[in-house]
């Protein structure tokens, strides 16, 4: 079956990949791992402690070919990923509704605002409205830092890049003055429901 992202280039699974010489900098035995990757681990290890329920949200699949070798049957040949309408990850928390959005950059000193989208930061808004936990998780993959940020310094320098000529990123200056900086260790590997116990409980 031939899956395509939404930009139409086909879609290659992580083995068929080429391999990746992992970063020397990676610990605690995840070495090469995606934050991605690390937060869904993360989240099993929750869900399996009974410490919270959060889920990665599938990413619509748009199909566009079955063929029918049996009558009873139908085999998909042809699929694109579609845009995701939301945010990465949602659940509850310490009876908290948590939304948030999950992005690696391999920038040192900023993250692009280019990694979102309007209907993102607006879902984040309503999030915020009517009392559910927003943020976001960033990852500076050149130095392995992984940041929370609350939404709502996202909503700000979203809404101020609007302007022309305006700033088109967030400083790496603003995690470190305004974010928290997440411990990763071996289990839980991102353990980010440790910051959220210390920012919003």
């Amino acid at each position: 079956m031939i899956f395509h992202y939404p930009n139409g280039q086909p879609y290659k699974a992580a083995e068929e990949s080429s391999p990746q010489k992992p970063s020397s900098s990676a610990r605690y035995g995840h070495r090469g791992m995606t934050l991605e990757e690390d937060l869904n681990v993360t989240n099993r290890y929750y869900i399996e402690a009974d410490r919270a329920v959060i889920y990665k949200k599938p990413t619509p699949i748009q199909i566009v070919h079955v063929d029918y070798p049996k009558r009873s049957a139908a085999k998909i040949t042809e699929a694109y990923f579609r845009k995701a309408s939301t945010t990465d990850y949602n659940g509850v928390y310490r009876g908290k509704y948590i939304d948030f959005e999950a992005k690696e950059t391999k920038y040192a000193h900023a993250l692009p605002l280019k990694n979102f989208h309007d209907h993102q930061v607006e879902h984040m808004r309503r999030i915020k409205r009517h009392g559910g936990i927003g943020f976001i998780i960033v990852k500076f993959s050149k130095t392995d830092e992984v940041y929370l940020l609350d939404a709502d310094y996202l909503d700000v320098y979203w809404t101020a890049s609007r302007e022309k000529g305006a700033r088109q990123s967030i400083p790496k200056s603003l995690f470190l003055e305004k974010g928290f900086r997440i411990p990763q260790k071996y289990l839980p590997r991102i353990d980010y429901l440790q910051v959220v116990d210390d920012v919003y409980f």
